[in-house]
């Protein structure tokens, strides 16, 4: 028997996040029975004046309410307007929007809980030099606000959370959802070693690919970024090479781990490499499709045959003119998010949750056995 919930459940989607919160509203509707007409979104908005500066409004009483607030801050699709310009929301703009929402609720909500599924400056989260710690003070901003847990996605380094060591901050991985994508999308694709490998394109993917290896029995390889030190270009040292560290990959099928795709640049040369070296066909599973220099370059490297298919999730803003490419699948992580808020508005564990283990044997074998069932019907014809 389920627990009693800890409150009143509310959800705001910040701008950009309409249709994603509506489907999440959707699961928690049918799960608790509520009519048609119910709702567990939150009337709410941060309007602007016309020099750009803006305020959090809250159109409902949030008093003792559970509150969930989902924030894409990586959504550039949404724009407000600026002296009579059209401008394109950054990132600074929608976690500035976020802590008007917090600020709004003054302090009524019985607890806050974010849902931010790619970290604000998640890769500016350790020091190198004289520079800032972007990622740290926004955590440690929003706990002071009064959230009391945070939660995120395949976190760029989950140690971030060293910054708010009192509070909750839970990192979660689609590792199941983009398995279930796979074998839906691509449903000969075998799932042993003999016939498929991982691979991290650099050392910083190893953690992720080693869950994929472990969980799936599959051996693993990676790349190491030979980095130009002496130059920096867009705020990075450029890479000068990617070296292969791994097994023979002739006659294999490849799955390339990482937690964003950006410009793409990296994975496709990570790509073409592993194609030299005889990979038969290479699947990339990317939680953020980010694609900041658009589709373009995957356009020709899926048509040159170097790239069959690139998974990323829906947890943040993607372009349109990207999901209708061919090669580009979706994983809808929708229902999980839902998962998540009605789990912890009951005040349960996340851990099953968060370690999909049993889940994804079971997807497995059922692959398996359908392919076996499938190679059995073509011999009797």
């Amino acid at each position: 028997m389920r627990e009693e919930q800890f409150a009143e459940l509310s959800v705001v989607g910040m701008r950009g996040c309409e249709n994603f919160c509506s489907q999440v509203d959707y699961y928690l509707k049918d799960w608790r029975r509520h009519g048609e007409d119910k709702t567990f979104l939150l009337k709410a908005e941060c309007p602007r004046f016309g020099s750009g500066e803006g305020k959090g409004l809250i159109h409902e009483s949030l008093r003792g309410h559970d509150l969930y607030i989902i924030s894409d801050v990586f959504n550039y699709g949404v724009t407000y307007k600026m002296y009579g310009q059209e401008v394109p929301m950054s990132p600074d703009d929608h976690y500035a929007d976020l802590k008007r929402i917090i600020a709004a609720n003054m302090g009524k909500a019985r607890r806050i809980s974010v849902i931010m599924p790619m970290l604000y400056e998640g890769r500016q989260h350790k020091r190198s030099s004289r520079e800032s710690l972007d990622c740290a003070i926004m955590l440690q901003e929003l706990v002071h606000m009064g959230v009391t847990n945070i939660i995120t996605f395949d976190a760029h380094d989950p140690r971030v959370q060293n910054a708010i060591p009192l509070s909750g901050f839970d990192d979660v991985k689609p590792t199941y959802q983009m398995i279930k994508a796979l074998v839906r999308a691509v449903p000969d694709v075998q799932l042993d070693k003999e016939s498929l490998m991982i691979i991290s394109p650099d050392e910083g993917a190893m953690g992720r690919c080693m869950y994929f290896s472990s969980v799936l029995g599959l051996d693993i390889g990676m790349f190491y970024k030979r980095r130009t030190y002496s130059v920096v270009v867009n705020g990075r040292n450029p890479i000068e090479a990617h070296e292969y560290l791994g097994k023979d990959l002739t006659g294999m099928d490849v799955i390339v781990v990482d937690d964003m795709i950006s410009s793409g640049e990296s994975m496709l040369d990570v790509a073409a490499q592993l194609k030299q070296k005889g990979a038969k066909r290479i699947f990339a599973f990317s939680t953020f499709g980010l694609f900041t220099s658009g589709p373009d370059k995957f356009d020709k490297a899926y048509k040159d045959g170097i790239i069959d298919r690139v998974f990323t999730t829906n947890l943040t803003y993607t372009r349109p003119d990207v999901l209708e490419r061919e090669w580009h699948v979706e994983v809808n992580m929708c229902k999980y998010v839902a998962y998540i808020i009605d789990t912890l508005n009951h005040d349960d564990t996340l851990s099953e949750l968060l370690n999909p283990v049993k889940r994804i044997h079971t997807l497995v074998d059922k692959h398996k056995k359908d392919q076996e069932t499938q190679i059995q019907m073509n011999l009797d014809h």
